[in-house]
């Protein structure tokens, strides 16, 4: 059985072609391209159209670290004249943890209007949204909420389990990268998470370091994921993997 990797920036890879044959060659069927502006929505794309093994699946959206006033509204413009041939809307969502941000009402105001754009055009057509929500899970959940938005994911959770409880009551999704195997925050969460509401991904490029270890992630190291969940909640990995697949194909429709 192969394996879907739910969020990677493959515009972000200096050896893009060796990472996808990489990744082909481990068992990975699908990546979801998240994009973070609009160069990289370019990009993602343009992989779609190119790419079949794996196959690639576009998301379009603007980071929360990367909302510009001077550039926003090319950006939603873009987003809304290209939104049918995403397979989502992201990454996008709150980040509190940047230092520019932290203390700024008016930064966060920014990052609060971005995300609701995109929670309107995902309600609006029917998309899943990609949810990055670092430091700002509950004003991320409060607003997803309120927005009507029927499919969100909440990518890389980490956050407070009281918050991760209402993510799974509201119908919603969590994922986990390879911070599994060795992160307390992730690892609380995921122990907390219901499998049925559980994605893998590798948010690659991404260095990752387990004490003296590290690695760059690559779509490939999706599989990195898979296990160590399935090893963190004492499960049989085929088992495990048909269920993170299965929720992949229903969370994106892929």
């Amino acid at each position: 059985m192969r394996i879907i990797d739910t969020h990677a920036h493959l515009d972000q890879f200096e050896d893009l072609p060796g990472a996808l044959a990489r990744a082909d060659q481990a068992g990975v069927s699908d990546i979801v391209a998240v994009s973070v502006d609009v160069d990289s929505m370019k990009k993602v794309l343009d992989l779609a159209a190119q790419h079949q093994k794996p196959k690639v699946h576009p998301a379009l959206g603007v980071h929360p670290g990367l909302v510009k006033p001077d550039t926003q509204q090319a950006a939603f413009d873009f987003m809304r004249a290209n939104i049918r041939l995403a397979r989502a809307v992201g990454e996008t969502g709150l980040d509190y943890w940047y230092k520019w941000v932290r203390k700024d009402e008016v930064e966060r105001q920014k990052q609060k209007d971005s995300f609701s754009f995109h929670l309107d055009l995902a309600r609006e057509f029917d998309l899943p949204i990609v949810i990055h929500s670092r430091g700002a899970w509950r004003d991320c959940l409060s607003m997803a909420l309120n927005s009507g938005v029927k499919r969100a994911l909440f990518h890389w959770y980490s956050g407070p389990v009281d918050i991760l409880d209402q993510i799974i009551d509201a119908g919603f999704y969590v994922s986990t990268s390879p911070s599994v195997a060795y992160s307390p925050e992730s690892r609380r969460a995921m122990a907390q998470a219901p499998l049925e509401r559980v994605l893998v991904e590798t948010d690659s490029p991404v260095n990752y370091r387990d004490g003296e270890t590290s690695f760059m992630a690559e779509p490939k190291d999706v599989i990195r994921t898979w296990k160590a969940l399935a090893q963190l909640k004492n499960l049989d990995e085929q088992d495990a993997l048909a269920a993170v697949n299965a929720n992949a194909r229903t969370f994106f429709r892929i």
